[in-house]
């Protein structure tokens, strides 16, 4: 399989860069507060300017109740005080443009906080103009919810009002209802709400959970999942078949394209956890959709070269033509790849991450090999662990402070942190690991300065190689130069053949670069090479 190469052609600033995610409350705090902040994040962008990614990507910064730490926004045009003032952000997206770093927010428009004024207005009676923004239903004959849909973090989905004597629906927490997206002023309101951010400066969005948006107009109820065993989460006993993906959610995402290509070079991205062939569907029909539905499978799948190798093969057969592919190791709702592969593979990863085709993003820490911290059961922040315990869907391990130096506190604060610093903080840090030239910090340096210097790894073709054990190979090329990556998954040496001649441009071992390579090629344990090939 051979697909087409951009590199020849004008490509956009996001299908060359690198997207690294920002989670503030656990990035920089520069008031003592243990809390990160906007101040905070611009005393490090010289230092993501060093790193060499093209962009950052802030979690929720807006006022909330923090119910779920930002993604209940009661406010969505303003920042919220723990965070900063408008001013900070204007100071952040300046100093950022200034060192060529682009600035992207979190866009949350499937929900708001019911502290919203929307919300407060909806509920206040049946003929409020907004009752209509969020999604009300009367009880059943019997009295309780309208059907059986469920909420992700746990029990019903609908809420009863008694003030109104009806149910309204949270697919989250009930202090985070549903916006009405069937409602034209729901759809204005949100476009306006882009557009104050656009106006600003902001160079884009993560749109977040983006396949929820659109509910069945009929509200039938969700089928049995056949593949649910007693004593697993509850949320997967039914097929979320009439709450999420549904038809007409292209149509609203059109909407939300056609707002973003008003304005210069902005990239709109969403998290779209669902299988790779309906992934595919959210670029839109001939390209009106997503420039980037995230592509979560790094996270997801296997730590297999044969399950990677097989799953890269179905996306690129997938993409439609107008389809720019990205691939993603680590969020702040899934566990720290380091963690879920180890250490030596964590390298691996790096270099998997940041040679396939695509726009690859970063999560803060994962540079140097942030692992999840265990949070003992009185430092439990996050909602979905204290109302769905003994699951491991606490998100808490994979939020806490990004370790800056060996100090007691990381770096990260002067103060208490709002979570607790990792044990591993004393020598997993930025000013240790950035004064190693081994270490994993200096291999992602390494790795990011090669492909921004190489055309055919960030934007060249890609052809598959040899998948084969604990070996995967593959190749990236463009008109000029030609590239193979090979991977050992295994901690035992591992020996594949190099077609032709070439010489390695980069281990992660951070040795032997220029090593000739003419025929076969050897590789270590738990080691990865890019092979110039020059034949």
């Amino acid at each position: 399989m051979m697909n087409a190469s951009t590199a020849g052609s004008a490509v956009q600033w996001w299908q060359r860069g690198i997207i690294y995610q920002i989670y503030p409350r656990s990035f920089a705090d520069s008031n003592g507060d243990g809390l990160g902040d906007l101040p905070g994040i611009i005393g490090k962008l010289d230092y993501l300017r060093w790193l060499g990614v093209d962009a950052i990507w802030l979690s929720p910064i807006y006022p909330s109740p923090m119910a779920d730490f930002g993604y209940d926004i009661s406010d969505y045009t303003a920042v919220h005080p723990m965070f900063g003032t408008m001013e900070d952000f204007d100071r952040l997206l300046a100093s950022a443009h200034a060192l060529g770093l682009k600035v992207l927010l979190d866009l949350v428009p499937n929900h708001t906080s019911d502290q919203h004024p929307w919300f407060l207005e909806s509920r206040a009676s049946r003929n409020n103009p907004k009752r209509n923004w969020y999604i009300w239903k009367d009880p059943a004959p019997d009295g309780g919810p309208p059907n059986n849909w469920l909420s992700t973090f746990g029990g019903s989905a609908w809420e009863f009002d008694r003030r109104t004597a009806q149910y309204y629906y949270h697919a989250y927490l009930k202090e985070q209802p549903d916006l009405n997206w069937r409602q034209p002023a729901v759809q204005e309101a949100v476009h306006g709400v882009m557009r104050f951010w656009l106006d600003r400066g902001a160079d884009g969005f993560r749109v977040d959970v983006i396949w929820h948006l659109i509910k069945d107009s009929e509200f039938r109820a969700n089928p049995p999942n056949p593949e649910y065993r007693p004593g697993e989460w509850a949320y997967r006993q039914l097929l979320a078949t009439y709450t999420t993906d549904r038809p007409e959610i292209h149509q609203i995402i059109a909407g939300m394209r056609a707002v973003m290509d008003g304005y210069r070079d902005r990239l709109m991205i969403g998290e779209v956890y669902l299988p790779v062939e309906r992934l595919v569907t959210y670029y839109g029909a001939g390209g009106d959709g997503l420039h980037l539905p995230f592509n979560f499978q790094l996270i997801e799948l296997p730590w297999r070269a044969d399950a990677i190798a097989s799953a890269v093969q179905a996306y690129e057969a997938a993409l439609p033509p107008y389809g720019w592919p990205n691939w993603v190791l680590g969020n702040h709702d899934k566990p720290r790849i380091a963690s879920r592969v180890g250490r030596a593979q964590a390298r691996i990863a790096a270099l998997l991450l940041l040679t396939l085709r695509g726009t690859p993003t970063l999560y803060y820490g994962d540079e140097i090999g942030m692992t999840d911290v265990p949070i003992p059961p009185e430092f439990i922040q996050d909602p979905w662990e204290k109302n769905v315990p003994g699951f491991g869907f606490g998100r808490d391990p994979v939020r806490t402070p990004m370790q800056w130096d060996g100090s007691p506190q990381a770096g990260f604060t002067a103060g208490t942190p709002w979570l607790p610093i990792s044990p591993f903080a004393a020598t997993t840090n930025v000013a240790a690991e950035r004064d190693d030239p081994t270490s994993l910090l200096s291999l992602y340096r390494r790795l990011i300065q090669l492909r921004r210097a190489e055309a055919a790894l960030s934007v060249g073709s890609y052809r598959p190689g040899l998948a084969e054990g604990d070996l995967l190979c593959y190749y990236r090329e463009s008109v000029s130069n030609r590239f193979l990556i090979a991977l050992n998954f295994s901690n035992r040496p591992k020996l594949t053949l190099c077609p032709g001649r070439g010489a390695i441009a980069l281990s992660t071992h951070l040795d032997r670069q220029d090593a000739p390579c003419e025929d076969k090629l050897e590789l270590r344990q738990h080691e990865g090479v890019i092979v110039r090939l020059l034949s």
